[in-house]
């Protein structure tokens, strides 16, 4: 493949952890790490998004971003690319879709932060996601009582997988989904712009 497909090959489980990365930073790298060991994936893909539909402002420059995520994420086992921006696909769902199309028999698993389950019945086809890629929930800061809450680990609780059986959610059936608790890293994208140390932020 390609710089913006890693190589994958049938058979392997790969973690997917997509986000602005605007900007990248120590608790990205973290989690990212945890996720390989709690989850025993082979590899994790990050995938630097053009934008977030979430958000009304957008991120600096997707170039500026990719060259922070390779500083910050230097691990063999990470791949950093600009998938979606190559596939057109704006949602995660639409992402997820190509991707098992076009990657046949790689056992794909979404990563996320425990604040983006809090909001994940917002996301366009949500329970498309839940329903056939195993989701890999890890704790941040402040995130846990109302990511435990929320819509979606609610109508999913029946699918849940335990923290401490982790390491089989590769390898699950469809609706699965497990959140780790894993030592907390406090960093945030947003405090860190704030705080005027991303020289890739653009005031819009």
């Amino acid at each position: 493949m390609n710089n913006s497909f890693p190589f994958a090959r049938p058979g392997q489980t790969i973690g997917l952890l997509g986000g602005s990365f605007d900007p990248a930073h120590a608790g990205h790298a973290h989690i990212t790490r945890e996720a390989l060991k709690r989850f025993g994936l082979d590899r994790v893909w990050w995938m630097v998004s053009p934008g977030n539909p979430l958000k009304v402002q957008g991120p600096a420059p997707l170039k500026q971003r990719m060259q922070r995520s390779r500083e910050i994420m230097q691990h063999p086992r990470v791949a950093i690319t600009d998938i979606e921006a190559h596939l057109g696909t704006r949602y995660t769902a639409e992402t997820l879709q190509a991707l098992q199309m076009q990657c046949r028999g790689v056992r794909f698993v979404w990563l996320m932060g425990a604040d983006n389950l809090a909001q994940m019945h917002l996301w366009k086809d949500w329970r498309w996601i839940m329903d056939n890629v195993p989701v890999g929930v890890l704790a941040r800061p402040g995130d846990r009582i109302s990511a435990r809450m929320s819509r979606a680990a609610k109508v999913y609780a029946p699918y849940r997988i335990a923290g401490r059986m982790s390491h089989v959610l590769a390898q699950s059936q469809s609706s699965a989904w497990c959140f780790v608790n894993v030592p907390m890293v406090a960093h945030s994208s947003t405090a860190i712009r704030k705080a005027g140390k991303w020289s890739g932020f653009q005031t819009r």
